[in-house]
């Protein structure tokens, strides 16, 4: 039943990623989206991973964390285990279950060594061609002709911007992008994106998980905007991201995060900015907030529940 439980589970987050790329409510609470986003990837992680392994451990039947341990002992003591133990299908399910999960850590820690390593070689460019300005303190410039505004996320983050960018942009919409800047580094997106660039590393056939690294990305460039908007102008932060689209901007290194995007991602942050739209209603809002809390509790406790 637990393996059946969790299979399902799986599937209805499958289905749930499928139909939340479409939605156009996560607009008007970007921060909630990315939450549900998150509960819906670690979710299915979980339960796509505990559904074979449960399988697999039904003989022990001490869930799938216990189940685990009593296989470990029984292989480390002889091979010895309950009836069934180690019937072909009990085994494939096992091999093939911590398979997956073994995949999955691998991309998600190699995503992340990649990141790091990117990051690590900018900053050491950053530190031989970039010049601090008195007028902006703590934020790097670059001598370079073209529109660039973007972080680089990390312990010793850094905010970027390019000699092209200051003379685009207007003081006040200069510090609109260097707003939304500082709300990247803040508020961590960097980690918001990392596990959806790591599944889409495991899965680049799925047009899920692609529309959904998509979706993700444009939420944190909203919840950007939305933290940025309380230090300055909406309207300057869109005129500066009409601008940014009108002059090119030059393409974010690896590893960072830019205030530039893709044009139609650009037009409807735009658009946000210019006419938003009533907040989301409390009870949608507290409705999203339960189902977060309930899918990322529902996986870790049926891995402990008995077969």
């Amino acid at each position: 039943m637990t393996a059946a439980a969790l299979g399902a589970l799986a599937v209805v987050c499958a289905l749930g990623a499928w139909r939340f790329t479409t939605a156009r409510w996560t607009y008007r609470a970007p921060h909630l989206a990315i939450l549900l986003w998150q509960a819906l990837g670690v979710t299915w992680g979980l339960a796509s991973t505990g559904a074979l392994l449960s399988y697999a451990l039904q003989p022990y039947d001490r869930g799938v964390l216990g189940g685990l341990a009593a296989f470990s002992w029984s292989a480390l003591n002889g091979g010895y285990g309950p009836p069934g133990a180690y019937d072909l299908p009990h085994v494939l399910a096992l091999v093939a279950g911590l398979s997956l999960f073994a995949v999955l850590v691998t991309v998600l820690l190699t995503a992340g060594a990649q990141t790091l390593r990117a990051r690590r070689r900018h900053r050491e460019l950053l530190a031989l061609i970039a010049r601090d300005d008195p007028g902006m303190p703590g934020v790097r410039v670059l001598d370079h002709p073209g529109a660039a505004a973007y972080c680089v996320p990390g312990l010793r983050s850094q905010v970027v911007i390019s000699a092209g960018t200051m003379k685009l942009l207007s003081a006040d919409e200069l510090a609109a992008v260097l707003a939304h800047e500082t709300a990247h580094v803040r508020e961590r997106h960097d980690l918001v994106l990392l596990p959806f660039a790591a599944l889409r590393r495991a899965l680049p056939w799925s047009a899920v998980v692609r529309d959904a690294q998509s979706a993700v990305g444009l939420l944190i460039e909203m919840a950007a905007d939305d933290r940025a908007r309380r230090f300055c102008s909406p309207r300057r932060l869109a005129t500066a991201l009409l601008r940014f689209g009108t002059a090119g901007a030059v393409a974010t290194p690896d590893g960072t995060l830019g205030a530039a995007a893709a044009h139609a991602c650009v037009m409807l942050r735009v658009e946000r900015l210019v006419s938003p739209s009533p907040a989301l209603p409390r009870r949608l809002r507290a409705a999203a907030l339960t189902l977060s809390v309930t899918l990322i509790a529902s996986a870790p406790l049926l891995w402990l529940i008995p077969h």
